[in-house]
């Protein structure tokens, strides 16, 4: 491990792994804080798309830190066989935790959804799309802060640039993604309504029993809202997910304009005329 790393961190027990190297847990002698260490090893690197995803990730990392809602970088350090991030530290359960343990009450879905919008929203006034966004992806602090993590699927737009390539996970792909075509940052906000519908009705909206059906269901986009889950969601929530998970892209909500919404402004608490009789 990077010497200049040891000697400003004592760096302790595992608390994660991925596909390409291992999250630790590590501790400042100066500042007395702990934080996590992002542990590369460059020999997993197979490839120079890799490689690249890898260098990007960082600068990204640095690009939309100052958010309160996206976890910080806060030191980078490299060796011969690995390179090492060192990131703020989220120990509470993620939401994968949380959304499989339980449905969430509209208040409650909507103290998820204006953090992480507020993030997505964020990155996409400096050009960024994280492209991965998932329950798993999304952390909490010691005091219960969401924080959207893990931009190493990340990658620049703007000034008429898309991007390509089929990146993120089944559940949570958009459909252009999944057609080939290029496109623009909008998959987020697919990502982050699908999570919305997740949090309120215990299920996702397109499914099936492999990949290849996820991502069939998907493309077809057949938004239903199954009354044994929906009986008591506002059609405020309803109209949300329409326009979050909308095929048409040139009809589907900015991560701004979700910001927007009376649902997410009346704090989940938005009802029409039909909903109080």
């Amino acid at each position: 491990m990077s010497e200049s790393l040891r000697r400003e961190y004592q760096v302790g027990e595992e608390i994660g792994r991925g596909r390409f190297g291992t999250v630790f847990r590590c501790y400042s002698s100066e500042s007395g804080e702990f934080f996590a260490c992002k542990s590369i090893d460059k020999n997993l690197l197979t490839d120079s798309i890799d490689r690249e995803c890898l260098e990007k990730e960082a600068k990204i990392m640095n690009l939309v830190s100052g958010n309160p809602n996206i976890v910080q970088i806060f030191d980078l350090y490299e060796d011969e066989n690995s390179i090492h991030m060192v990131l703020e530290l989220c120990e509470s359960s993620d939401l994968y935790d949380r959304v499989t343990k339980r449905v969430f009450s509209e208040t409650e879905a909507v103290s998820v959804m204006l953090p992480l919008m507020e993030a997505i929203a964020h990155c996409h006034r400096r050009g960024v799309a994280h492209r991965d966004i998932k329950p798993d992806n999304i952390l909490f602090d010691s005091r219960n802060r969401l924080k959207l993590a893990d931009f190493g699927s990340a990658d620049f737009f703007g000034n008429g640039q898309l991007m390509s390539g089929l990146v993120g996970t089944p559940y949570y792909v958009a459909p252009e993604v999944v057609s080939g075509r290029d496109y623009n940052e909008k998959v987020d906000v697919w990502s982050a309504g699908v999570i919305l519908y997740i949090m309120l009705a215990g299920i996702p909206p397109f499914y099936g029993d492999s990949a290849t059906e996820i991502f069939q269901a998907v493309l077809r986009g057949n938004l239903r809202f199954p009354t044994r889950n929906f009986h008591s969601i506002s059609s405020s929530a309803k109209d949300l997910l329409r326009k979050m998970l909308c095929k048409d892209v040139s009809r589907r909500l900015s991560a701004e304009q979700v910001l927007r919404h009376p649902w997410i402004l009346s704090g989940g608490e938005a009802r029409s005329m039909t909903d109080l009789t």
